[in-house]
């Protein structure tokens, strides 16, 4: 995980803007459904950075490695 330091609240509220996903961003950017992401962080593929009974958050940076990571699977599992 990644340490931040923010000069001000401004600072603050602009990364979370950028860089906190929702569960619904994470399935857009995946293409699969809501009930799947559940799934990949029941079984820590992915790790929220924050749940609450209705959310679950995440940042988009891990989401991105997550999806690289397994382009990089399926690569070298086809090349096989």
């Amino acid at each position: 995980m990644i340490k931040h330091a923010f000069k001000d609240v401004d600072s603050l509220k602009e990364f979370i803007e950028l860089e906190v996903i929702t569960t619904h961003e994470v399935a857009k950017m995946l293409g699969c459904s809501r009930q799947n992401i559940k799934q990949l962080m029941d079984y820590k593929c992915l790790v929220p950075i924050k749940q609450t009974s209705r959310e679950r958050l995440s940042f988009k940076s891990d989401v991105i490695e997550y999806i690289n990571k397994k382009k990089y699977i399926r690569k070298t599992t086809l090349c096989r």
